[in-house]
């Protein structure tokens, strides 16, 4: 951050720490805003749905619209920190508008492997033998969960033609095995939240999942830049 920039955030959000805090709750309250606004289709369908077992399909479905919504989110988040004005609305809306075609072309197939998978393991026991192919039923989900993962990582943070991309994060999920897992357990979380609760306590900690998916995506955004990018070339020191 150059020293004008600095300066210019200091002057409109004070250099006191009771400003910086209150200037970092309005963030957060701005980001969760927009991420319930964004999600406001898979809200309206999932608040539908009865928690039975049958509708896990219809479920996963209807969660389609989270996906740009979480990319801009991330997005969001990362521009904030390079620029922590008071104007953090710009970032998501910059982004989506950006990327949300871009995020629902392989969202969109992943989701649709994903009801298929699920509407397998609901009606495995079933079938004669069914137990038997349901460890491997789990294991696909779980891969499609973490490629997904690092989808949203790649379409957030870079501009990559989407079939690169996700060439890119099939050869990430075992080297950056700690994100890969940890989308997991953020699945699992939410999960545990939804039935320990409700689905609105889930709605108000979107900004969190946003925070965690870009704090532990660090090592995959720098990971990604070195071997993937082409460094541009270097600026002037008077451009500096």
């Amino acid at each position: 951050m150059s020293i004008q920039h600095r300066t210019h955030v200091d002057d409109e959000i004070g250099r006191g720490p009771l400003s910086r805090a209150a200037a970092v709750v309005y963030r957060v309250l701005v980001l969760e805003v927009q991420l319930v606004l964004a999600s406001a289709p898979a809200i309206v369908a999932i608040l539908t749905l009865d928690r039975d077992a049958s509708n896990l399909p219809l479920f996963v479905l209807t969660l389609l619209p989270l996906a740009p919504a979480l990319v801009a989110g991330v997005a969001a988040f990362r521009a904030a920190a390079v620029h922590p004005d008071l104007s953090p609305g710009r970032h998501f809306f910059r982004a989506y508008r950006r990327d949300v075609l871009t995020t629902l072309i392989w969202a969109v197939p992943a989701h649709l492997a994903l009801a298929l998978l699920t509407f397998n393991l609901v009606h495995l026991d079933a079938v004669d033998g069914g137990g038997a192919v349901r460890p491997l039923l789990l294991v696909a989900a779980a891969l499609i969960v973490m490629w997904s993962g690092h989808m949203l990582v790649l379409t957030a943070g870079f501009r990559f033609r989407t079939r690169d991309a996700a060439r890119i994060a099939l050869a990430q999920l075992l080297p950056q095995w700690r994100f890969s897992l940890g989308v997991l357990a953020l699945l699992v979380v939410s999960a545990f939240i939804v039935l320990a609760a409700s689905e609105l306590v889930l709605l108000l900690a979107l900004w969190a999942f946003v925070a965690l998916i870009a704090l532990m995506a660090r090592p995959v955004f720098d990971d990604v830049t070195t071997r993937f990018t082409v460094p541009g070339p270097a600026a002037p020191d008077s451009a500096r």
